[in-house]
């Protein structure tokens, strides 16, 4: 298979995201009519240490391996390619198998320590083998990305996706009688599943696109240079572990400071997982569905603003950030008036959870700022900001986990969806203000106020419309449907008559990433 370019490659990636987010939110709606929301909050609390793993063993090489591989390819150094993938396979196999064995023997004093609800230890249990599974993946993964065999990469996802729901339905199905706990580790299995078949299929696309016919080095040879090849790989990779390390340690902790929190306002252990549950396994996945166009766009903003920087032509950068920012206004104001309009339709609808949707009402309008962080945080990396970036993170993490304890043991549930969109308002916040310490940020205040009542009127068409076609007898399902599509239509009309939605802008930003791409 010769290699793809980069915009193909960007086009299958996004495509095969596209595909796995709906895999994934099936699989979710599965889990949440089977399992309820207790047994989806035993998943959210037995996961969380799987992540802390995984970024520890990896130590960002996969980002490393993808630079020196496409590096040494260029200058057809074959062996130097085997090198990296030798040293990079032997230190995160190692790193992995090592911790992986240290949470088998030590899983009971962690899940004590972590794990308020004990019935959550068979579900950690499960989950725990995936971490080299996933660690040896992430480098073949990194292989695939140099070699710029992206639809590699973009099948192994879907493969993975595809078992993973075909072994969800199966294990939780079959276990479901012995128990919540059980049935939540089946579900735990089937993630194990289908990473192990993505490592297997990986592999035999190595085994087939290796160039043959090269001399072997001896293993002595492999080691004798393997000091030097991590050396640079450690170089470029330690630098982006710690973002991660730090989500991932926060992660391990949040569930056990929420559970921690409910307990103190009075709230059982049972009710506590579930009310976790509700707002992990009901809520999130809804409110980041829209952030998958924000996402996409981040990751070409990153070297269009790097490439703009470089050049010295503020004008350009300006010009980027700005058709950015509106881009995530165009599709985080519409999708926040419909999770909050219509939260308790969704959540009945999807998960079979009416009382899900208070809390989706709770956290939608907070999170219309969260739209806008996935841009800013890519201008602030193509600025070669990254440290302001983390430190910004570790701060509105500091301020999160404080609202998280003081509003939780006061006021439940409900202190803490508003503790989380309180950590999301400041991290974004943060990132603007970096930015505009850096740089200076200008916008059209306008083109947001147009847009702010053209989200009022869609929000009240909306209400109107949905009341009318329940009275008039429409089911649930039609009249959400209805409802929500009318007042969507509705909402563009008005951006297109007050000349807010201007389509050449968004040309413009589709001919500079492609510019960039080619």
């Amino acid at each position: 298979m010769a290699q793809q370019s980069f915009l193909r490659g960007t086009f299958v990636l996004s495509a095969a995201a596209f595909v796995n987010r709906i895999l994934g939110f099936v699989s979710g709606m599965f889990l949440a009519r089977i399992l309820g929301a207790e047994g989806i909050g035993l998943l959210m609390m037995a996961h969380p240490l799987v992540p802390l793993v995984i970024t520890v063993t990896e130590l960002g090489l996969p980002v490393a391996i993808s630079k020196f591989v496409a590096e040494a390819d260029a200058r057809g150094d074959q062996t130097k390619i085997k090198r990296i993938l030798f040293v990079s396979v032997l230190v995160t196999g190692t790193l992995s198998v090592i911790l992986t064995a240290f949470s088998l023997i030590g899983a009971e004093w962690i899940a004590s320590l972590l794990l308020t609800d004990p019935r959550a230890y068979y579900a950690m249990l499960a989950i725990t083998p995936i971490a080299p599974i996933v660690a040896v993946s992430a480098v073949l993964k990194g292989y695939f990305r140099g070699k710029q065999r992206m639809t590699t990469i973009a099948a192994s996802d879907i493969l993975d996706n595809t078992v993973q729901l075909a072994c969800v339905l199966a294990l939780v199905h079959i276990l479901m009688p012995y128990g919540i706990a059980y049935a939540a580790a089946g579900a735990m299995l089937a993630a194990v599943a289908g990473e192990a078949t993505q490592l297997l299929f990986l592999s035999a696309c190595y085994r087939a696109y290796r160039v043959k016919g090269e001399a072997r080095e001896s293993y002595l040879d492999r080691l004798r240079h393997g000091r030097r090849t991590l050396g640079e790989l450690l170089q470029m990779g330690l630098p982006t572990t710690g973002h991660g390390a730090i989500h991932s340690i926060y992660g391990a902790f949040q569930p056990m400071l929420i559970t921690k929190s409910l307990a103190l306002a009075g709230v059982g252990t049972a009710l506590a997982t579930k009310q976790f549950g509700m707002l992990a396994g009901y809520a999130f996945p809804l409110l980041f569905m829209p952030s998958f166009v924000t996402h996409s766009l981040s990751t070409a903003l990153i070297p269009a603003i790097s490439e703009a920087a470089a050049n010295k032509n503020g004008l350009l950068m300006h010009a980027r950030m700005e058709q950015a920012m509106r881009i995530a206004l165009l599709v985080g104001a519409p999708s926040t008036v419909v999770l909050f309009e219509w939260a308790t339709p969704l959540t009945t609808l999807i998960y079979n959870a009416p009382e899900a949707g208070p809390l989706l009402k709770i956290l939608a309008p907070l999170f219309f700022l969260h739209y806008f962080d996935a841009p800013l945080h890519a201008i602030l990396l193509g600025l070669g900001r990254a440290n302001a970036s983390m430190w910004n993170y570790i701060v509105a993490t500091a301020f999160k986990a404080l609202a998280l304890f003081v509003f939780g043991s006061e006021f439940g549930i409900v202190g803490i969806a508003y503790g989380l969109g309180f950590g999301m308002v400041v991290l974004t916040i943060l990132n603007f203000m970096s930015i505009s310490s850096v740089i200076g940020f200008y916008m059209d205040i306008r083109k947001y106020v147009k847009v702010g009542i053209c989200m009022i009127a869609m929000a009240i068409a909306g209400q109107l419309l949905y009341e009318g076609m329940i009275e008039s007898g429409a089911t649930m399902l039609w009249a959400t449907i209805g409802s929500m599509s009318a007042a969507l239509a509705l909402y563009f009309c008005l951006l297109s008559l007050s000349d807010t939605i201007r389509f050449r802008h968004i040309r413009h930003l589709a001919a500079a990433i492609g510019a960039r791409m080619r």
